[in-house]
């Protein structure tokens, strides 16, 4: 059985733990519930994300099950305020410890580099923010490349790239087979609108 927590705070990018969501349920669904995700916060509070959507977590940081995976999603909120959150960047940090697998999503990087996973690894974070986040040093930034893989830690691109590496969480946990046969289910192959009308 596999417990994947998806930490949420306001401000946070909706598809950087909503898509991961997805997959992790998908597969546990196609794994007859086998697994399980939870939402965590600091607080029990309904939490705004980045474009409005509001979630209810879960859990909070003190009361939520173990956890093998941790995803930290990026947004404004993963930038400007939580890496300067004593309680969210030490529990993420002792959590990080805890779990098998770390992901962290777009700019959710920049959280995990001031929580202290991401430093001294290879990750990957949105476009616009690589160079802020390289600034910080004691990090290298990969810049072609979806997602990152450097140990236990997976770090992708921005927003969508999150579900390329959850895909890839679940085909390391359960099998390419079972990656696949998720990836089916959700319908993942993305196809660009107006990718015929781009000039070569």
């Amino acid at each position: 059985m596999t417990t994947y927590g998806l930490l949420v705070f306001d401000e946070a990018e909706e598809l950087d733990f909503v898509g991961p969501w997805e997959v992790f349920t998908a597969s546990a669904m196609l794994r007859d519930w086998a697994d399980t995700a939870v939402l965590v916060a600091e607080r029990r509070d309904p939490v705004r994300c980045n474009k409005g959507m509001r979630v209810v977590p879960d859990h909070t940081l003190d009361d939520h099950p173990a956890l093998d995976v941790l995803l930290v999603p990026g947004g404004r909120g993963a930038r400007e305020v939580q890496p300067h959150n004593p309680v969210v960047t030490g529990w993420i940090g002792k959590t990080a410890e805890q779990t098998d697998w770390v992901l962290g999503v777009c700019t959710g990087s920049n959280l995990l580099h001031a929580a202290g996973p991401a430093r001294g690894r290879r990750v990957a974070t949105h476009w616009n923010y690589e160079d802020t986040l390289e600034a910080r040093g004691d990090v290298t930034v990969v810049r072609d490349a979806r997602y990152v893989v450097d140990g236990n830690l997976v770090t992708s691109q921005g927003v969508s790239a999150g579900i390329d590496s959850a895909l890839w969480l679940v085909g390391r946990l359960h099998g390419r087979d079972h990656a696949r046969a998720v990836r089916r289910y959700i319908q993942y192959d993305p196809a660009p609108p107006y990718l015929a009308d781009e000039p070569i």
